[in-house]
């Protein structure tokens, strides 16, 4: 035993056990989607659904595509979840970033339990208040991404990828937990519940990882380092040499090591989507399939992420459509 094992234990069982609760909660409570519209004074709840199609179109073009695919009623609870992750993230990523305090985030998460017990705030909230009522979705992983940006608040620096871990689980990981609930399971999938959340996680811990190799030099820039300390020192690498942003041969090797494990990431997910309910596959497909697509131009970019951002062209997004598609289909 060591320090390190003891805190991936702690990691890893911290977040399967929220796999486990929202996983029993999809086999046990099944809630009719045919439930009467929620009232919500001067806003129709249907415009309230429309304008988070609007927002999910603006911001995530790929993604709302292929959300049209679904049954209007999963449609619009997804694109009710992503506003309201989005709205989160912003909190500390957005332009009022600078003001936000661990007091803020406390309001968000009340805001976010009145949301729960169907009092919500405004026509955003009143969207996803409906969506939670509809579904079978936990309260857990939204509290605890409102946790991984408290962590953005007063954490610069991680151990050991064990710490990474958790830290990605609170920011995207629980994107996975949230969506699968309203995205469905196959009926013919013999595959257990759990596993499909496993799967699901995998996939947001792999983009997390995914974001933070790209967006390397960026974070440098902010005075912020998510790359595993130790792993950093073990390849003969110092926060000065990140700072410093020069890609050596000891960076090449490095990058190689943390782009296999988010591909690893990756290839666990795989497993889930297939047993996800067919409309639904699509855009979960072009999602991992694109983002994958990140880790292949870091490479072409000579693991530059210092200067250079490795995106994925218009052309190369419009290629993985087909097969997404096509994926979706077996």
């Amino acid at each position: 035993a060591n320090p390190a094992g003891e805190v991936a234990l702690s990691s890893e069982q911290k977040v399967y056990d929220v796999v486990l609760k929202q996983a029993a909660l999809v086999e046990d409570q099944r809630r009719s989607i045919d439930k009467p519209d929620m009232v919500v004074p001067g806003t129709l709840l249907r415009d309230a659904y429309d304008r988070c199609g609007k927002v999910c179109a603006e911001y995530a073009k790929t993604f709302y595509l292929g959300t049209l695919l679904m049954t209007p009623e999963r449609r619009r609870a997804i694109w009710a979840i992503y506003v309201w992750c989005r709205r989160t993230d912003e909190l500390v990523d957005g332009p009022n970033a600078s003001h936000i305090t661990p007091s803020a985030l406390d309001r968000w998460e009340a805001r976010l339990e009145d949301l729960f017990a169907g009092r919500p705030y405004d026509m955003f909230d009143a969207a996803l208040s409906d969506t939670v009522s509809r579904f079978p979705v936990d309260i857990q992983p939204f509290k605890d991404m409102i946790e991984g940006m408290r962590m953005d608040l007063k954490k610069s620096r991680y151990k050991t990828f064990d710490e990474l871990y958790l830290y990605c689980y609170y920011v995207a990981g629980t994107v996975g937990l949230m969506s699968v609930p309203v995205m469905g399971i196959a009926p013919e999938s013999l595959a257990t519940t759990e596993s499909v959340y496993n799967a699901a996680l995998a996939l947001g811990i792999a983009n997390q990882l995914t974001n933070i190799l790209r967006d390397v030099g960026e974070d440098a820039r902010r005075g912020r380092i998510y790359l595993p300390q130790d792993e950093l020192a073990l390849a003969g690498l110092s926060d000065e040499d990140v700072f410093n942003g020069k890609v050596t041969d000891k960076w090449r090797s490095f990058m190689k090591s943390q782009i296999k494990r988010a591909r690893v990431f990756f290839q666990e997910a795989e497993k889930g989507v297939t047993e996800l309910s067919q409309a639904s596959r699509w855009p979960v497909w072009a999602s991992l399939l694109l983002y994958r697509q990140i880790l292949d131009e870091i490479e072409a970019n000579d693991y530059n992420n210092f200067t250079k951002r490795a995106y994925v062209s218009k052309v190369k997004k419009l290629a993985a459509l087909p097969m997404a598609y096509g994926r979706s289909l077996v």
